[in-house]
């Protein structure tokens, strides 16, 4: 039987809130969905730009959930917890639960890599020991409060991830999480249209992890693990320390990193690395295309060295790892007609650095003869001024990677379909409605197609209309983490 996460007192002392219908509920989990509602669940009803959760409490309940999160104003059939507020009442349970859990809290934040490095920290922690991590990409105001209230009493590692896209959204959320090990996986020129000063203002939002300072617990000194190769480094650093945080560690290739990535091979489907880890030599399988997992693994394997846990056996552990839908997840699609074209699902978002590296991954398809490389292309969104110019830049990094065909959809990639040679120039579309028809009638047998765009520039629906032209056969394995 599953142990309870939540009685109806524990959540009403933890909430000052009022219980409302029939008591002595326990709860096993916390959902603000109701499509992914597990029985036993506390649904929590928030109130979105578009939705308010109110609306499917009573559908909620018919589900079978414990109990439902509720504001003043609502008054339901069943067992209700009511609050003033139903989003303070969720980041009330996230205090306690981080309170209650004698858990090592590690927070993982960057420009690119962090939801790919969060997977691979819990994949590996939760081999050694009870891991609990966020689900998907549950790394702001909403995702994180949920994560810590979803905390299961006896975790003994907890990995958070933390997103921002304005200064000041990471404070409050590692105010929550109280880690003693920070990770920071990159500083580059993403959302840089919010910061009047560019990508130094990026770096010092991302800074702000180290804002909670300590005390630490489990006799962590409080370790910052920083990218040793970043022109930030220096200053990620004095920050750390400023806040209190005892030790700065650094992973890249610099010659002085505590981690040092010195050699990595693959191809389109996994990797091998050797890193060098305080000296030692670490060779291992990597489960995932690209060298960018590479350099995440590195920083990961330098986390789980700072939390005190086994190193060499989570090196081990990354040959099993999966990339995360919508992150480079693979897919081999049979067409209509016969034969299959090889779908690489990188839809969820986009920035030069992880568009650049996709190209990469693309090119190390090893195609049959006749077999094409092609680009499905959306908008970068939140790059400020030089958005165009960004774009632009893509055509060189596509030229070098030998892409054949590259279509794309937006304002920003008309500039960049404008520079690429008339070979390569597949169609541009305003949006990618309009972009898909183009798309699924060029698909052939024995191509490979990379789908890649910012969440706002809803890629995700030509990935799910090309997966739909054939029975597919995915790479069977799910996302990996300790939940």
């Amino acid at each position: 039987m599953t142990a309870a996460l939540w009685t109806a007192e524990e959540a009403m002392h933890a909430t000052a809130g009022r219980l409302a219908g029939p008591g002595g509920w326990k709860a096993t989990g916390i959902s603000i969905d109701t499509r992914t509602l597990e029985p036993g669940d506390l649904f929590v009803a928030l109130k979105g730009e578009a939705n308010d959760g109110h609306a499917y409490v009573a559908a909620a309940l018919s589900k079978g959930a414990a109990a439902a999160l509720v504001d003043n104003d609502n008054d339901f059939a069943g067992p209700c917890l009511v609050v003033a507020d139903t989003l303070k009442g969720v980041a009330d349970l996230g205090r306690v639960a981080r309170a209650r859990a004698d858990v090592r809290a590690l927070a993982v934040t960057g420009s690119i890599g962090k939801t790919g490095t969060k997977e691979a920290l819990a994949h590996a922690l939760s081999r050694q020991a009870p891991t609990h991590a966020a689900r998907a990409s549950f790394n702001n105001h909403i995702g994180v409060p949920v994560t810590l209230a979803r905390m299961p009493r006896d975790a003994v590692y907890g990995v958070f991830e933390v997103g921002m896209n304005h200064a000041g959204e990471i404070a409050p959320l590692v105010a929550m999480i109280r880690p003693e090990v920070a990770l920071i996986t990159t500083v580059e020129a993403v959302h840089t249209e919010n910061f009047a000063d560019g990508i130094a203002g990026v770096a010092a939002a991302k800074g702000e992890i180290f804002s909670a300072g300590g005390p630490f617990a489990h006799g962590n000194p409080g370790t910052a693990v920083l990218p040793a190769d970043s022109p930030f480094h220096d200053f990620l650093a004095a920050r750390a320390r400023e806040a209190g945080w005892g030790r700065t560690l650094g992973f890249g290739t610099h010659a002085k990193a505590d981690a040092r990535l010195v050699d990595w091979t693959g191809d389109a489907e996994k990797g091998r690395a050797r890193v060098e880890l305080f000296g030692r030599a670490l060779d291992f399988e990597i489960g995932a295309p690209g060298r960018h997992w590479a350099m995440n693994l590195t920083g990961a394997l330098l986390a789980i060295a700072a939390l005190g846990a086994d190193a060499e056996a989570a090196a081990a552990s990354f040959a099993s790892i999966a990339t995360p839908k919508g992150r480079g997840q693979r897919h081999t699609v049979s067409l209509p007609g016969g034969g299959t074209f090889l779908l690489i699902d990188d839809s969820y978002n986009a920035s030069p650095p992880s568009m650049r590296a996709a190209f990469a991954v693309l090119a190390s398809a090893v195609l049959p003869a006749g077999g094409r490389r092609i680009a499905v292309l959306g908008d970068m969104l939140e790059l400020g001024p030089q958005a165009g110019e960004l774009h632009e830049s893509l055509a060189e990094a596509l030229e070098a990677n030998r892409i054949d065909r590259v279509h794309c959809c937006g304002p920003n990639m008309r500039r960049l379909h404008g520079k690429l040679p008339a070979r390569m120039r597949g169609v541009h579309a305003a949006n990618s409605a309009d972009l898909e028809p183009a798309v699924l009638a060029d698909m052939r047998a024995g191509d490979a197609v990379t789908v890649k765009g910012s969440l706002g520039s809803k890629m995700g629906r030509i990935v799910e209309a090309l997966r739909a032209l054939g029975a597919t056969d995915t790479q069977g394995r799910r996302a990996a983490g300790g939940r």
